[in-house]
């Protein structure tokens, strides 16, 4: 119900429903490869004219990673250009383009089901444009809900987003379990000198087909995101600084009451005296701090466990590393809510220090005990507390402050440049973590596990470090609040 001084809650929750799905599909996309790339791979070690390497296999299953950044890089240009509503309707023409394309790859193109080297650049290139939705949605959704938020409840708001990509992570789990039924993975052999091979008898459906529904069915949640986000109404910060301040006005009305609209539309006009100023227009500090929180929500590792969550489990000696996996993925659902139902209570500096420190713990919990089968239990718990800690911290308040922390006539681009470096940062974790882990001073010796686990909890006390000296608390502040808020750092 909408009141002259409240505004209309239903009405608020429904647009920021619609946004979160644009996390949701984050999630969905970059889990989706988790199910089908064994299919993938046995389809295209089945090519005639190339030898499908496995470094071609790694490039292939990251591949969205490049469009992650090319993305992200992008968001800032388009949101100012073309707003945020319609920048986020482009990403889900994007997610759904690269849904069906991932499906067939060859359409109108290449001869279906044959595999070959033109094929998997054509696969590729679908990868890559599905990543770029990735890029935008990341940036432009957790910007779009800090931007329609009312203050008092914009950080509950945006962690949304965060529970959203990793809902978005489990619904893609499960759908791949659907799709594979009865059928099973196929078994990828080494046949010497980094050769791989299928090995005979391996189910021919899911190398034939089920990978293909595994990427399709992404276009079912893409398309549903393209059409309800038609629906929304563009941010009424953008709106100011197109110089629309009558819708503007209404979108504001409808949101907190007509009242608090007539404030917030002076404060946002103050805010907005010069539409493009220059970045550093606030300091260096201001783009730093930003800069720096995306790179510490990767540089704690966190990426690393979740991608590889299984070999994990699987080193530990887990019979079933899956189960262990998905029990993983509902803990940080339940931690992630945490962070949900407290970030307006508790502030966002408390939150992200006392995960820091948790993940400290983790990290070197599974360093000092990882390899050791009597400990086996206390590895996994560390791990647990580990994973939990980063959900209710670094994973949803770090959208929170990127989406918050900057000044309006600056936001777009400096959140373009903060989330670039997320997904960079990003490609370097996942990237590195294997090498790293699987390192040996002696043969034999557990050296990687050790000193990888070790690293990510030193960093993590830097990040620590770093939020209590640097970081501003944004709880209860006003977005035009962070211009008087960077002018007198």
């Amino acid at each position: 119900m909408k009141s002259e001084t409240s505004g209309s809650r239903a009405y608020l929750i429904s647009i920021v429903m619609v946004a979160v799905l644009g996390g949701l599909l984050f999630g969905y996309d970059t889990a989706v490869i988790s199910g089908a790339e064994k299919g993938l791979q046995a389809f295209f070690l089945g090519a005639q004219d190339f030898q499908y390497t496995d470094f071609m296999h790694g490039f292939t299953s990251s591949s969205a990673l490049i469009g992650c950044i090319i993305g992200s890089a992008l968001s800032g240009l388009l949101a100012t250009r073309l707003g945020r509503k319609r920048s986020l309707i482009v990403a889900g023409i994007l997610f759904f383009i690269s849904a069906l394309g991932s499906m067939s790859p060859e359409f109108l193109i290449h001869a279906h089901g044959v595999p070959t080297f033109s094929l998997l650049v054509t696969f590729n290139i679908y990868r890559v444009i599905g990543g770029i939705g990735v890029g935008l949605a990341s940036a432009i959704c957790p910007m779009y809900i800090g931007e329609v938020a009312p203050s008092d409840i914009r950080g509950m708001l945006v962690s949304w987003n965060q529970f959203a990509i990793i809902f978005g992570q489990l619904v893609v789990y499960f759908v791949n379990f659907l799709i594979l039924g009865d059928h099973t993975n196929p078994i990828i052999e080494a046949v010497g000198q980094g050769v791989n091979a299928v090995m005979p008898g391996s189910d021919p459906w899911t190398i034939t087909t089920g990978w293909r529904y595994m990427f399709g069915s992404e276009a079912v949640p893409a398309g549903l995101f393209t059409v309800l986000i038609c629906l929304v109404p563009e941010s009424p910060r953008y709106l100011v600084m197109i110089g629309r301040d009558d819708v503007a006005m209404r979108v504001l009305s409808r949101i907190n009451g007509s009242t608090s609209a007539e404030r917030i539309l002076t404060d946002i006009r103050q805010t907005i005296t010069v539409r493009t100023e220059r970045l550093f227009s606030y300091g260096f500090l201001c783009i730093f701090v930003g800069i720096m929180l995306s790179v510490f929500q990767q540089a704690v590792g966190i990426n690393a466990v979740l991608y590889y969550a299984p070999r994990i489990f699987g080193d530990m000696g887990m019979t079933n590393p899956m189960v262990n996996t998905v029990v993983m993925g509902v803990v940080n659902i339940l931690f992630t809510l945490v962070a949900v139902f407290t970030v307006e209570k508790l502030g966002r500096k408390p939150l992200l220090i006392c995960g820091s420190l948790g993940m400290a713990i983790g990290a070197f919990g599974v360093a000092v005990t990882f390899g050791n089968a009597s400990l086996s239990l206390i590895t996994m718990l560390s791990i647990m507390v580990y994973s939990a800690s980063f959900m209710f911290s670094w994973g949803p308040i770090c959208w929170v402050l990127i989406a918050e922390i900057f000044p309006n006539t600056i936001r777009g681009a400096a959140v373009a440049i903060a989330v670039a470096f997320q997904w960079i940062f990003n490609f370097i974790v996942s990237s590195t973590f294997v090498p790293m882990f699987n390192m040996h001073l002696t043969p034999g010796d557990d050296f990687g596990h050790w000193f990888t686990y070790g690293l990510y909890g030193i960093i993590c006390i830097i990040a620590a470090i770093f939020v209590w000296r640097l970081v501003p608390e944004t709880k209860g502040r006003t977005l035009e609040e962070m211009t008087t808020l960077w002018k007198k750092r």
